[in-house]
């Protein structure tokens, strides 16, 4: 019989400068997983682990982190802008354990104490367990548009389906 883990006790918080380490590191191995073969070239040879980091450290005033365990680990994070969830991202061995949900209702409660009355983010066609995921967490896909990545000034469009959910 398979072992079955418990679902951990999960803490949110600002992330810190100290935190960046590990949210990149989460980032570059969870953007592979849902975006290599569903995303132009140009955009996956930008994604280096040198941009994962740099742009975590860049990002550490627009990210909420979730911690697990007696050493608070950071075992995922989501990065908010405005109205948008830009960023939900959950390390391999936290998937699956109530992480995501987690990050993403703290999500959508910043966005409400922003004046936003509605949240929205994108999500490549390809990444179906996000796709699931969001769907059963009550977001709408309104259907197909081209998301602008910005890659070192540039922008690459990259086909995305638009969730919306009222808040």
């Amino acid at each position: 019989m398979p072992e079955i883990n418990p679902m951990p006790e999960i803490g949110l918080r600002p992330a810190t400068a100290d935190d960046a380490e590990s949210v990149a590191a989460i980032w570059a191995t969870g953007w592979r997983d849902g975006h290599l073969g569903h995303v132009p070239e140009a955009l996956v040879a930008a994604r280096t682990p040198e941009s994962f980091r740099t742009r975590a450290a860049q990002r550490v005033g627009d990210t909420v982190v979730a911690v697990v365990g007696p050493d608070r680990q950071v075992v995922g994070f989501v990065m908010m802008v405005g109205e948008e969830v830009e960023q939900v991202y959950v390390a391999l061995s936290h998937r699956g354990t109530g992480v995501a949900g987690s990050l993403l209702a703290e999500a959508e409660r910043l966005v409400a104490a922003g004046g936003h009355r509605r949240a929205w983010l994108a999500v490549v066609p390809g990444n179906t367990r996000a796709r699931r995921f969001y769907r059963r967490s009550g977001w709408v896909d309104e259907g197909l548009f081209d998301y602008p990545a910005v890659v070192e000034g540039d922008t690459v469009p990259v086909r995305c389906h638009r969730y919306v959910k009222p808040l």
